[in-house]
This record gives structure tokens, sequence and C-alpha cells, in this order.
């Protein structure tokens, strides 16, 4: 193993920092002794910070209509393929209620851009759950609002708030999503944490265009925005997208990201996405290895969860809850880890 590579690895153990041109090198060629070195770093991280512990989060996918038209996604607007659904507020809450039977501490509301979840019907929505169980965390990720309308979900009670970043790309940015602007998301982000949301960022690995300088930008980024969560995945092509013959992320380099946010921020929130499970069929207990600490099984209708498609080959579309609840656990023991049901505050705060 390459020296320089282990004192990279040592400074961030130590000092939770690292150049652009040290990045650069832990994104590039490593050998296998390389890169497990750096695993290993990761995992001795986030055991001392948060434990053997996985966060379990229910996910309930209400509407995958959307108003924006990524290139990428599934569920975006020109999609003229897609079966569009909404769930009311009666099948939240019958989700809610499966949850809580089965020991969930968290419920992560997540749609596209849907224009008939207007503020009032959100609020309405959080204040409900908190109501049905007064304990739980409530998470929203539900994309781009003004700064009012985030107040309004906080002030009714919401906990959490996902919004990825994307790429720390401009370029990249706004060539992926027509309409938006980068700008805007980064004031989203600033906007979320001075209400004084615990607010999730995040990157997809390996979008058509990405550089590893791309990545090396995103880390630093993350950095500097101390987010409470981070979410990252492989970006999967889905078939009625413009990006559909595009070739797919890999679990590598999803994993080694995930090793090195562990060591930039030792105490984040780090989900092992179902995307990361879909690339590979290990790639939840590989991410769980490499440094993460969340996994978020499906609490939807399962008459939807086909539905929700954002890419091709998504893992769990026909399982009950009760199934991915159970099916989760084993692999998370399977991996070295035990399930923590609990809301998690404390070791992000």
């Amino acid at each position: 193993m390459r020296k320089m590579v282990e004192e990279i690895v040592e400074r961030l153990v130590l000092a939770q920092e690292a150049r652009r041109e040290e990045l650069l090198l832990l994104l590039g060629d490593l050998s296998p002794e390389e890169a497990e070195h750096l695993r290993v770093a990761a995992d001795r991280v986030r055991k001392s910070c948060v434990g053997d512990k996985v966060y379990l989060r229910g996910l309930i996918e209400f509407s995958n209509i959307c108003v924006q038209d990524c290139l990428y996604c599934g569920i975006r607007r020109s999609n003229q393929e897609a079966d569009r659904y909404r769930l009311d507020l009666e099948d939240i809450l019958s989700c809610v209620d499966e949850g809580k039977r089965l020991g969930y501490r968290t419920y992560v509301l997540q749609g596209g851009e849907d224009p008939y979840y207007t503020d009032e019907r959100i609020v309405e929505m959080v204040r409900a759950i908190k109501e049905r169980d007064p304990e739980c965390a409530v998470t929203l990720s539900v994309g781009e609002k003004e700064r009012e309308s985030y107040e309004r979900y906080y002030q009714a009670g919401a906990d959490r708030y996902l919004l990825r970043h994307e790429t720390h790309s401009r370029e990249l940015y706004e060539q992926l999503h027509p309409g938006m602007s980068y700008e805007n998301r980064l004031r989203c982000l600033q906007d979320l944490k001075e209400i004084g949301f615990q607010v999730g960022a995040g990157f997809m690995v390996g979008l058509p265009g990405q550089t590893v300088a791309d990545h090396v930008e995103d880390l630093l980024f993350l950095k500097e925005l101390q987010p409470h969560m981070v979410g990252i995945g492989p970006f999967m092509p889905q078939q009625d997208t413009p990006l559909k013959d595009a070739p797919a992320g890999t679990a590598e380099m999803t994993c080694r990201l995930l090793s090195i946010l562990r060591l930039l921020l030792p105490k984040v929130l780090l989900p092992a996405t179902t995307a990361l499970g879909s690339i590979d069929p290990k790639g939840r207990e590989q991410g769980l290895q490499a440094g993460a600490n969340v996994v978020m099984p499906n609490l939807s209708p399962t008459r939807v969860r086909d539905k929700y498609l954002l890419y091709d080959g998504k893992i769990c579309t026909g399982d009950e809850a009760a199934h991915c609840r159970a099916c989760i656990e084993r692999r998370i023991n399977s991996a070295g880890y035990v399930v923590d049901m609990g809301r998690g505050d404390g070791d992000i705060l």
C-alpha cells in the first residue's frame, strides 16, 4: 500500500479533512489493499461514533406526479408512460399505523413536486401524523419550495427535510434539470438549515458527463454544509427517459464515496440506499460495511410500489411492509450490525 494513501486516510480519521488532490487520489485507481484500508477506517470511525446500530426509516412514497422534468428521472413531467398516482391522507395514515405496529419511529414522506399537495395539505399531513404518533420524527422530501413554505412545515411539526443537491457542478446540474437553477437549490438547503430542520443533502454517483473531480467538489461542498444526513446512490437509467441508454454508476464507487463521507462527517446519518441495493444484490450490505448506518424500507401500499420508478430495476416493489422490515433486519444482521428503531437524534445533534 502506498504510504501517501495511508497518510491521507489517517489524516481523515484524525482531522476529518483532506485537500482536493488527496480526495482525487482516493477516488482514483486504488489497489484492492488500499480500497480495503479506506473501508476499514470508515467502519472503525462509524463504530466509534455511532456504534453497530443501523436506523430504520419508514418510507412512504405518496405521489409520483411531478412538475419538474429532470432528464434521469422516471417520474419526470414528460414521461407519458408513467402510471401516475396520489395517496390521500387516509392512505398515508394507514401507512403510519402499519409503521408504528412494526416499530418505526421515523417516517419519510417522499413525492414528486406535485401541485396538488399545497402547503395547506402538507401541513395537514404533518400534523395528522404527529397526532397519530406524537413521539415520531417526520421527514419530508418534496423538493424545492419558498422559504415561507418550509417555515410552515417546520412549525407544523416536521423534523427533517431531504433535498439532494444531486451534483455540485452547476453546468451539469442545469443540463440535467431543465428550467431549474442550481443557485435556487443551494438557497433551499440554506433556508432549511437556518429554519432549524435536520437537513439531508446528497448526490448521484456516475451521472452521464460526471467526473471524479465533480465528486471531489460534492465532498467539499458537503463538508462545508455540514448536513445531518447525506444520501448518495448510483445513477441508474430508466427506460422512458432521455438517459435510458447511459451506463449506470457502480456500487464500488458509491461505497468508496460512502467511506470518505463517513471520515469527513463522522456523525452523519448515511443511508445504504435502495438504488445501491438495486444495482448489486449485496449493495446495501456493502454500503453498511463501508460506513452507512441508515436503511429506509418501504411502507407504501403494494398497489403503488411499482409506480414510483425513478429508475429501472428497483427492488422490493412487490413486498409487504412487514416482509420488507423482516428482510432488511436479516440483511443488516448478516452484515454484522444491529437494527435500532429509534429516531437517532442523539447521534447527530
